[in-house]
């Protein structure tokens, strides 16, 4: 894998878990 690959996939994984957090907090604060 080349560098691009890896931060391409950390890129993403970080996007999905800043995706997934606010969802979290509003299915708690509802």
């Amino acid at each position: 894998m080349t560098r691009a690959q890896i931060l391409a996939q950390t890129g993403s994984s970080m996007l999905q878990q800043a995706n997934i957090l606010p969802q979290l907090a509003l299915t708690l604060i509802s």
